[in-house]
């Protein structure tokens, strides 16, 4: 189990998949796509022809990473926010000056076990305090011993996108109040544009996004009595252009009724499962998104526009 393996912890994401899946539009918390398998299956949507969020970040990361360095500061502890397999983190650990420490923080604690030891024998004299929480709740960092100028959080992937702007408000709160007042957060967003190129990023030739979307019935069945048939469902993906998103559903392809835990939830044919929201964000959105939480200080964007990387001060 790569969600928190304590009694209350398993209590309240079954209390977050009852509620989800009572309302009209069902839903499910898209933190239950991370379980070995589902980050598996996404480091391999990140090597995706038609997925180009990774590729993207880490070029302009890379084409840029004197800069985004010295804007992170010296003797800074780095907090990674959904580390995965750690890829970009390297451009950062390489460059960063007298870095004191890094924290990986996952969902998937198995996942993220793995990915620190990797990081940890190419950087023997590295401090890594992997922390394995729902970084999406209030969380503390760990106590960091030796010398601490600054906190540097890193958020890449366009992740804050899977919020709501109210929720992705709410979280930008949190991390603030976390790291502390003058932190930076060096975050990655997803910006708008073609329709067409949005879409094939999420509906990829080989099915692996499909994979991935309906991991999230394989990995409740396996944290839950629940006789849920991934069978029964098919991946849809869109982008919703009133409202500025991606929306990922998981759509029932038969009538059915379906037990998690003694709780009955009943499906007609063709309704969806709502797994994941990906909003997207013209600069000026953003802007109005972090404003009061954040200052921007500096943004990088590639030369098509598809992808930019920005440096935030907490206020």
């Amino acid at each position: 189990m790569d969600i928190e393996t304590t009694e209350a912890a398993h209590a309240q994401i079954l209390s977050e998949i009852i509620e989800g899946l009572s309302k009209k539009q069902k839903s499910l918390p898209s933190k239950l796509f991370y379980d070995e398998n589902g980050s598996r299956l996404f480091d391999e949507i990140c090597e995706l022809e038609e997925y180009y969020p990774t590729r993207t970040e880490l070029k302009i990361m890379s084409d840029n990473i004197e800069e985004i360095a010295s804007y992170m500061g010296d003797e800074c502890v780095l907090v990674e926010l959904g580390s995965g397999s750690s890829i970009k983190i390297r451009l950062l650990i390489e460059h960063l000056q007298s870095l004191t420490a890094y924290v990986p923080v996952d969902i998937s604690a198995e996942h993220l076990i793995k990915a620190a030891g990797c990081l940890k024998a190419d950087y023997q004299d590295l401090v890594i305090y992997p922390l394995a929480t729902d970084y999406t709740k209030d969380f503390s960092l760990p106590e960091i011993f030796g010398t601490c100028k600054t906190i540097g959080a890193f958020y890449p992937g366009s992740t804050i996108g899977n919020f709501t702007p109210n929720e992705a408000k709410t979280f930008l709160e949190r991390i603030s109040k976390t790291c502390g007042k003058g932190s930076g957060l060096l975050i990655g967003v997803d910006l708008k544009k073609d329709i067409n190129i949005l879409n094939a990023a999420y509906n990829d030739r080989q099915n692996v996004t499909a994979e991935f979307n309906l991991n999230i019935l394989h990995h409740i069945n396996s944290l839950f009595y629940s006789n849920i048939d991934p069978v029964n469902f098919k991946h849809h993906a869109f982008y919703n252009e009133k409202s500025g998103r991606i929306e990922m559903h998981l759509i029932s392809t038969n009538k059915q009724v379906v037990n998690i835990e003694g709780h009955k939830f009943e499906f007609e044919k063709d309704e969806t499962i709502l797994t994941e929201y990906s909003y997207k964000y013209s600069p000026q959105d953003f802007a109005e998104l972090v404003k009061g939480i954040y200052e921007i200080e500096r943004i990088w964007v590639d030369e098509n526009n598809l992808f930019s990387v920005q440096f935030l001060r907490a206020m």
